[in-house]
């Protein structure tokens, strides 16, 4: 399979990926919309000028469309807490850690991210994000 394909099948809803979504719809809608008026444009010549306005919107919004591919990509992943506990001569120990997966084409990737004592959630996350940017060489 095309690693594009598994990359896409893997892939979670997420609010960059809807905007993406919308963005490329509404592209192809002025696509469409612009071959209409270069057609009219045949007899009308500020018809002509109308598509050409057209296709630069689409081109536009495919652009942004794909920028926010990355984004995503990146809000794609998965952030919980495991609690470990460890038993010692004066009784047993319990550490709670930040971990956080995501997919890298077909394999899972679980990354440890830290101790929750030393962290809060939106600082583990935006750790996760950066390796996760890191590992799929995605720019921030």
């Amino acid at each position: 399979m095309d690693q594009n394909v598994i990359e896409l099948i893997a892939m979670h809803k997420t609010e960059a990926g809807a905007r993406a979504k919308a963005m490329k719809k509404e592209a192809g809608e002025l696509v469409r919309d612009a071959k209409a008026a270069m057609k009219a444009a045949k007899t009308l010549s500020d018809a002509g000028e109308k598509a050409r306005e057209l296709e630069g919107r689409a081109d536009v919004l495919k652009a942004e469309s794909e920028a926010l591919k990355g984004a995503a990509r990146l809000e794609d992943l998965h952030l919980w807490q495991i609690k470990k506990v460890k038993t010692i001569k004066k009784g047993s120990r319990s550490y709670r850690y930040w971990m956080a997966n995501w997919r890298e084409r077909v394999k899972v990737r679980n990354v440890h991210l830290g101790r929750c004592e030393r962290m809060s959630r939106s600082e583990a996350l935006q750790k996760a994000r950066m390796l996760k940017a890191e590992a799929l060489a995605i720019k921030i």
